[in-house]
């Protein structure tokens, strides 16, 4: 978990300017991986209890744009949110909780990031989900 100071460093170091609730939504998404926005506000009242819906919202739209998170949406679900960034990871979801799991690439660097045929496009990233049931949800049904 970075420090706050760190933090600081990640907004100023891509042309952010540096206000507490940027800080305490990047805190927020580092300590809560995968998740959804209205967890995101009740863990940034917990240090903020003023701030705003909307300044949240845009908090994390200003920070996916700027790269710092990364937002994730698999079908079904609300939008999710993470500090894991650039290295085009994966995920695993659960089919009965929503459970949701960092999956890195199976072989080196971002193999998927090869198509067989790109069509003409320059590809940046892969989203790849992985679907199934989360080791605590497989063993309620084998029992």
């Amino acid at each position: 978990m970075p420090t706050t100071d760190e933090l600081q460093q990640l907004l100023r170091g891509v042309s952010l300017r540096v206000t507490r609730p940027r800080v305490a939504v990047l805190t927020a998404v580092y300590a809560h991986p995968h998740s959804d926005t209205d967890s995101i506000i009740g863990a940034v009242r917990n240090e903020l209890p003023e701030v705003s819906h909307q300044a949240v919202y845009d908090s994390l739209h200003t920070l996916t744009a700027a790269g710092l998170v990364r937002r994730i949406q698999p079908l079904g679900s609300v939008a999710r949110y993470e500090s894991r960034v650039g290295d085009n990871h994966h995920h695993a979801v659960c089919r009965s909780c929503g459970a949701i799991a960092d999956v890195d690439c199976a072989v080196g660097h971002a193999p998927c990031l090869t198509a067989a045929d790109d069509r003409g496009f320059v590809i940046d990233e892969a989203e790849v989900i992985y679907w199934g049931l989360c080791a605590d949800c497989s063993s309620i049904r084998s029992t």
